[in-house]
């Protein structure tokens, strides 16, 4: 097995860890999903669930991953045994699925910010908005070409070695994302109407609560923390054994919760602004920015700004995705980095392929009643992370307590009452809540 690097410094750590939230998780999906789920009925479930089984269970991942210097499934064979060990396989394969749709966006991205470059970046007619996101995604071809953009660029980075890509990237551009999204709320918050996008995510209106909210605010958690999947347990595994975990978790869980609310702050209020539905779906953030750039000075500069943040956070995002699943590859079979990548990468050019033409000549073949994209998103976000993490509640809890007890005091002793609550959360309420939502998710109950 190939030595593993370890990550320079805290908080290079913590600002790649919360890469994901802030970048795609945080600006494309939270919006669309509060907007299809009730608003505040979905983020105030979305915010319980990530302090709690989120911010408890990302500290059990990552102590995993250091324990055993290794990815998802060496981790879960070695310290849950047999039992729990398919599991592990079960997270990597979830990541991995995870960057087959996610890929696309990250497609989206490129497109968008080409658009920028080229001057076609900003739209003044709210009516035309939605309808050229529509129209770029449901083409066919150019979705296509952008999605295999993206994933060629995830693969080039990381079939070169990524951890110190990665924390580099990350130190300068997740700070810029950051000031680019406040820029654009205060610009937002200005228009006409806007504070009814602000009431959607803030004032709670009971009557849109439902079960599928919840479920999908659970859910999300999960996504925003990217616990689950494998990759936080694989960049766990390059962490130094002098950084305090529950500290340093703590602040990836503040950031993701600080970035999804600001990724709704900077796209509800210009949707209400310009009378368009919450509820449209993937395209959303890619059918209502255009129109807020229109309304700022040097509209262009910021256009190009704003997406040239946004695809670098994807990429942020899918290298560590990549990154896991090439690392599987060479910790359980052995494969050479190169071989590992080109594998890999190629299965995904396919699959996201399908995803990305479900917007249009795919659209009419389904699975289950979902489209090839739309099918990923459900499973890996209502079922795959949720399984991958009662495992490790599971495993941190119960099977490997000593040794997570170990981890969370190897820098300096924690309270008996933060291990308890601890073991409460994980070994008790956690499993009770994942699976009540994991049966609800695949129609049992």
């Amino acid at each position: 097995m190939a030595e593993r690097s370890i990550w320079g410094s805290r908080i290079g750590f913590i600002l790649a860890s919360a890469g994901s939230a802030v970048g795609l998780g945080a600006i494309w999906k939270f919006p669309y999903m509060a907007g299809t789920n009730g608003g505040s009925i979905f983020m105030l479930p979305y915010i319980f669930f990530t302090i709690t089984i989120g911010l408890t269970l990302l500290i059990g991942e990552m102590c995993m991953g250091r324990a055993v210097r290794a990815g998802a499934a060496t981790a879960f064979r070695k310290l849950g045994g047999p039992f729990v060990s398919g599991i592990g396989f079960l997270s990597v394969l979830t990541g991995f699925l995870v960057l087959a749709f996610y890929s696309v966006v990250g497609g989206w991205c490129v497109y968008y910010m080409v658009q920028a470059f080229l001057g076609n970046g900003i739209i003044n007619d709210p009516a035309m908005m939605r309808g050229a996101f529509e129209s770029f995604a449901s083409s066919g071809v150019t979705p296509v070409l952008s999605h295999l953009a993206f994933l060629g660029a995830t693969a080039v980075i990381v079939f070169f070695g990524v951890e110190k890509g990665i924390e580099r990237v990350a130190k300068v551009l997740m700070p810029l994302l950051f000031v680019m999204m406040l820029i654009l709320i205060v610009r937002g918050l200005m228009l006409p109407n806007a504070w009814e996008g602000v009431k959607f995510l803030f004032k709670p209106d009971w009557s849109a609560f439902t079960s599928e909210s919840l479920l999908n605010a659970m859910g999300f958690a999960f996504f925003s923390l990217s616990v689950g999947s494998g990759s936080q347990m694989n960049y766990g595994s390059y962490l130094s054994d002098k950084v305090h975990l529950p500290t340093s978790v703590s602040w990836i869980v503040f950031l993701a919760i600080m970035s999804a609310i600001l990724g709704g702050l900077m796209i509800m209020p210009a949707v209400f602004a310009f009378g368009l539905s919450p509820d449209a779906g993937p395209g959303l953030t890619f059918a209502t920015m255009p129109a807020v750039f229109a309304q700022l000075p040097f509209g262009h500069f910021f256009a190009i700004t704003f997406y040239v943040c946004l695809f670098v956070a994807a990429l942020t995002s899918s290298i560590s995705i990549l990154e896991m699943s090439v690392q599987y590859l060479r910790d359980e079979w052995n494969l050479s980095r190169p071989a590992a990548t080109l594998l890999t990468g190629s299965i995904l050019a396919v699959m996201g392929t399908l995803c990305a033409l479900s917007f249009g000549p795919l659209s009419h073949i389904t699975i289950f009643g979902k489209t090839f994209f739309d099918f990923f998103d459900y499973t890996t976000s209502n079922i795959g992370m949720p399984i991958g993490v009662l495992g490790i509640a599971i495993v941190t809890a119960w099977l490997a307590w000593s040794t997570t007890k170990s981890q969370l005091s190897l820098v300096h002793p924690v309270s008996p009452w933060f291990l308890t609550t601890y073991r409460v959360v994980a070994g008790f309420l956690a499993p009770i809540l994942i699976t009540i939502v994991t049966l609800k998710g695949i129609g049992f109950i």
